[in-house]
């Protein structure tokens, strides 16, 4: 909203501009004007034509409906006048649409000089233009698609009917005050009485919320919309506003996000309320209405890729909060942005998105404390190509290479149907741009139909449940910087059955991981095949055990069943407890044992042949 006014005046000589000027503030104006006042004198009608002729043409010849300049007229000298202009007027009115209103004054004896200013101010603070077509007689597309997703946000048990109970939840958050009973009533009776399907079970429908809307305009209360529309987060041109859509979130270096209870429990409820028959889970359909109020479906297909499912493949509340868990950690900005669009502050009664999320304490504080607050962490999954790190990501969402094809099958299925969904343009906020910032590692894959790099479950850690976000890094991906390999575990992980195939992983190990204090875990992959000797140099245990890891963890996804999850805790605790890492070799002192008692082992195997071959 403009915070100064800069009106212009205009008019022929000796019609009264600067008297005008003198009567209210004394000075002149500026030439860079919001509004303009064409004036003329109400006794002489030769001033009234050059309105028409020469005035309105010189300010708005050359600019499209919406760009207009808004214009008061202004019939100065009605002193010495005892009829009115208005007769004269009307046509004029009725020619050029960017007329907000006339106002007949004498500067003289000061008569309606205020009332002129204010009409003059109300041009620019409430203009008309943006929110309605005066010629058409009906709400502008940008203004009519602006109230349909407020009056979606305030549809809170989403019925499409505004009920008394949430029409007076609207009315208190735009205006303060909810209606007095009979008020309401008063209202629904006038929208009941001027359409066909306004009112429904006595409440409000869409079509009556527009009308209603409409009526406040054609009325001349447009301030009544504006106040709305702004309460909802939009400027002058009907676009949700930068300082609501990405309110002021520092998030110091080292630091992470997460979404807090209240913003869980917003989320929560937002799916309850789309969830129509009550599943638990949200289908496509129900899916595209819960995105209704962004400029665009912002998950694709990929969604289903990223998060479990139902058995159906639907997506269920744990996959949604998961979901949406990802989105907060990798890309709070958006996380602020979508929320905006959901409505959080309206709907929750806050200052801002920002308090439905929480940045977590620096994870230099965390090591050097021994313990950590966070809920939510970030694993990078490394190895070779074919190393098997797509179905490592797969299989922390239950789905196994037997489960996993049909799946896929489905997934592509589901990419055809979501492909016909349309966007509301947006210029400032474009649905291009929106999908990008969704969807992070859209720009890592060439091809933006291929499953997503990222899976996100949860997984219990001594009792506590917390978020564990799998990466898949490309092999081809090349280090550049320390903070290209910054995560809160590494998983490296190989392909037994490829003897080239560790070599790798430990190159990324001694590269990227060997002096960093991140915890690092092997996995050996594809066990249900024969194991092949790995090559050149030591052995994966030789090697885990010279640099003081847990031995490799062996891993296989090629089972009837779910896969198992004991690999994904053994994760999740390593990057909880990233302090026991450095310190804690209880894993390889397990591992020498391991070794020596082979060792052993086969020494007095060897003797004992030794004996029995010279007795025979």
């Amino acid at each position: 909203m403009k915070r100064d006014v800069r009106i212009l005046l205009l008019g022929e000589a000796q019609v009264g501009k600067t008297s005008l000027i003198m009567a209210l503030v004394g000075e002149e104006f500026p030439e860079e004007a919001n509004v303009v006042c064409v004036v003329y004198d109400v006794t002489k009608e030769a001033t009234i034509e050059k309105i028409r002729t020469k005035w309105i043409p010189m300010v708005n010849g050359g600019a499209e409906k919406g760009a207009r300049i808004p214009i008061i007229l202004v019939g100065n000298k009605s002193d010495l006048q005892m009829g009115s202009s208005m007769e004269v007027i009307l046509p004029i009115m009725n020619q050029f649409s960017e007329i907000e209103t006339c106002v007949e004054c004498s500067a003289k004896n000061l008569k309606n000089i205020s009332e002129l200013f204010y009409y003059a101010q109300k041009a620019v603070l409430h203009p008309t233009a943006p929110l309605y077509d005066p010629e058409e007689k009906q709400l502008r597309p940008a203004c009519s698609r602006a109230l349909t997703r407020i009056f979606n946000l305030s549809d809170q048990d989403n019925n499409q009917i505004l009920s008394d109970d949430e029409l007076n939840y609207f009315q208190k958050s735009c205006f303060g005050n909810p209606l007095a009973p009979q008020a309401l009533e008063d209202v629904k009776m006038v929208v009941w009485k001027n359409t066909t399907d306004g009112v429904q079970d006595n409440g409000l429908t869409l079509n009556g919320f527009l009308f209603l809307n409409t009526l406040f305009i054609q009325r001349g209360r447009h301030e009544t919309t504006w106040t709305i529309l702004r309460r909802f987060g939009y400027d002058d041109e009907l676009e949700l506003t930068d300082d609501y859509l990405y309110p002021q979130f520092r998030l110091p270096p080292g630091c992470s996000t997460e979404l807090n209870h209240l913003g869980y429990q917003f989320l929560q409820r937002l799916f309850e309320k789309h969830d129509k028959d009550q599943d638990g889970a949200l289908s496509p359909a129900e899916l595209q209405n819960f995105f209704s109020v962004f400029p665009c479906m912002p998950w694709g297909p990929e969604l289903y890729n990223t998060v479990c499912t139902t058995d159906k493949g639907l997506l269920s509340l744990h996959g949604f909060l998961c979901q949406w868990t990802l989105i907060a950690y990798l890309d709070v900005r958006h996380c602020l942005e979508c929320l905006g669009y959901l409505g959080y502050p309206i709907l929750s009664e806050q200052d801002s998105q920002t308090q439905a999320l929480t940045v977590t304490r620096e994870k230099r504080i965390d090591l050097e404390k021994g313990q950590t607050q966070r809920n939510v962490f970030l694993c990078k999954v490394l190895g070779a190509r074919g190393a098997g790190k797509s179905a490592f990501l797969q299989a922390f969402l239950g789905r196994s290479l037997a489960t996993l094809a049909g799946f896929q099958g489905q997934w592509l299925l589901d990419r055809r149907d979501q492909s016909s969904v349309k966007c509301s343009p947006s210029p400032k906020h474009s649905p291009c741009c929106l999908r990008r910032c969704f969807h992070p590692w859209q720009a890592q894959r060439e091809n933006p139909g291929e499953p997503s790099p990222y899976t996100i479950n949860t997984v219990q850690v001594n009792g506590q449940e917390k978020y564990l976000i799998l990466h898949e890094v490309s092999a081809e991906t090349q280090f550049t910087k320390p903070s290209d390999a910054a995560c809160d575990v590494a998983c490296l992980i190989y392909d037994l059955s490829d003897p080239k195939s560790f070599s790798y992983c430990a190159s990324i190990y001694k590269q990227h991981y060997m002096d960093s204090q991140i915890p690092c875990v092997f996995v050996a992959s594809k066990t249900d095949l024969p194991e092949a000797s790995q090559q050149p140099g030591l052995s994966p245990a030789e090697f885990c055990y010279k640099h003081c890891l847990p031995p490799p963890f062996l891993f296989s996804c090629h089972s009837q069943g779910p896969p198992g999850t004991a690999i994904y805790t053994k994760l999740a605790t390593a990057a909880t407890f990233p302090h026991l890492n450095a310190v804690e070799l209880g894993a390889a002192s397990f591992w020498l044992r391991v070794a020596l008692g082979a060792a052993v082992t086969a020494l007095v195997g060897f003797t004992l042949y030794r004996v029995l071959a010279k007795n025979k």
